[in-house]
């Protein structure tokens, strides 16, 4: 049986920084498609000396982008990683092997280890962290959950073996302006669906996600890492139904 085909897929927007690598690790693929939003640094230099086939769209929703890019890609397979990830040497070889024959896969899920604040996250509900980032395009959609996405497979999956290394943020500056656009668009998606919310369920919805990143998913194994985390996704949970709260009191005022 011929190995099948594979494109290596990155949606990009200013992601200079990691590209080269993110583009290296993907050097096996036949074809790699770089879809951008509008970077204004060197990302299209980067793709371009990697021999990508660059295509721009204006950003218009991760739904969408991805619709746009599976309409350009010929191949029946796809890699596809984030502009700040990288395959493992390991997951690469992994990777390798498993489309010499994929049967009857559809996908196959990869580890993803994220570097937060002085070390990669072994635990904290960040790792492994399986994602279905080697798939047949014919047997895959693409699901979304306010700013955030994933690809979902209609048929068998297997765990390879090797990581998907992955620098989430710059610092924690970065971290906390994510955090707060996040967190806008979930308060915005309840109060379309008519949730409520006030200052003690904010609170104790951060108190929850405190106590289950650090405490029941053994953040604190993380060392300092996972502390910084943990009261972040404190952050995150209150800040989320605290806006909530703010866009119901909005609306009760202008009534």
């Amino acid at each position: 049986m011929a190995k099948p085909e594979v494109t290596g897929l990155i949606l990009t927007l200013n992601g200079a920084k990691h590209l080269d690598a993110c583009l290296a690790s993907l050097d096996f693929c036949d074809q790699i498609l770089v879809v951008d939003s509008g970077s204004t640094d060197a990302t299209h230099d980067i793709a371009a000396a990697r021999k990508a086939r660059v295509l721009v769209n204006p950003w218009p929703g991760p739904k969408k982008q991805f619709e746009f890019a599976f309409a350009h890609i010929t191949t029946p397979w796809v890699v596809s990683l984030d502009q700040d990830e990288i395959l493992s040497d390991e997951l690469r070889a992994s990777v390798i092997q498993a489309l010499q024959d994929p049967a009857d896969m559809s996908a196959f899920l990869c580890p993803r280890t994220s570097y937060y604040f002085d070390r990669f996250l072994r635990h904290s509900g960040w790792y492994p962290d399986l994602l279905p980032r080697v798939f047949k395009l014919a047997d895959t959609g693409v699901h979304v959950s306010g700013p955030h996405y994933g690809f979902e497979p209609k048929g068998k999956t297997r765990r390879l073996t090797g990581d998907i290394i992955h620098y989430p943020y710059e610092n924690l500056k970065q971290h906390v302006e994510k955090i707060n656009y996040y967190t806008q668009i979930a308060a915005e998606e309840m109060h379309a669906k008519g949730k409520q919310a006030g200052v003690a369920t904010a609170v104790g919805h951060g108190l929850a996600r405190f106590m289950k990143i650090y405490f029941f998913r053994r953040g604190f194994l993380d060392g300092k890492a996972g502390f910084v985390l943990a009261v972040n996704s404190f952050f995150y949970a209150f800040q989320k139904y605290i806006r909530l709260a703010e866009l119901g009191a909005e609306k009760h005022r202008e009534s």
